[in-house]
């Protein structure tokens, strides 16, 4: 089910990392920033129950969504009081469990409209939409998600590093030229004016 979950939210642009225990879950929450965090309840090793608490304990601000074989209210409210932001009982429909990571996200950082719109672009994430002068744009996954992280800096410098932590997973070479190869398509795709500026030795903004 993991594979399944992280194959059809990297379809919708979402980086997405698995940790297949509680304990694995643990060590990854402690090295990395996640915006959302998927979290069965019935993990092996150490509970799902303890990660939530131990995320709960360590201040992080990543929202978490957990998943349950159980939609019984008492099991509902038990998972909400041990610190969930949201709770989704199997089985489920996929779209719904998109559409729940896509608010907890959202509320992750600091609130931006559903669509982002800046120089002449606009992306409407939740419809996997962007245009730029009201002409469609046929981006690839990863064109999509670099333009998304672009787009949510608001005029800030994106660095390598975060682009490649926010559009790709923890497996990626950090030497990789794939930011800069999709960058590259990118910029192609949105036309004149150019509106990606480099920032040399900081990174990349709109």
């Amino acid at each position: 089910m993991a594979d399944a979950i992280a194959e059809g939210l990297r379809q919708e642009t979402f980086a997405v990392d698995i940790a297949y225990d509680g304990a694995a879950a643990l060590e990854r929450l402690a090295v990395f920033d996640y915006d959302v965090v998927v979290l069965d309840r019935d993990l092996p090793g150490v509970h799902g129950d303890d990660v939530c608490r131990e995320l709960n304990a360590s201040g992080q601000l990543v929202r978490i969504l957990m998943l349950t074989a159980s939609g019984r209210l008492h099991d509902r409210i038990s998972g909400l009081n041990l610190g969930a932001d949201d709770y989704l009982a199997k089985p489920f429909a996929f779209e719904e469990l998109v559409a729940r990571v896509r608010a907890l996200a959202r509320r992750s950082s600091r609130p931006l409209p559903p669509v982002l719109a800046s120089r002449g672009i606009t992306l409407d994430s939740a419809h996997r939409r962007a245009d730029r002068d009201g002409r469609p744009l046929r981006l690839s996954l990863k064109e999509f998600a670099v333009l998304e992280v672009l787009l949510r800096a608001q005029g800030a410098v994106v660095s390598t590093e975060e682009l490649l932590e926010r559009a790709w997973d923890e497996h990626t070479d950090p030497f990789t030229t794939a930011v800069k190869v999709t960058m590259s398509k990118l910029r192609t795709k949105l036309g004149d004016p150019p509106v990606i500026v480099t920032v040399p030795g900081c990174g990349y903004r709109i």
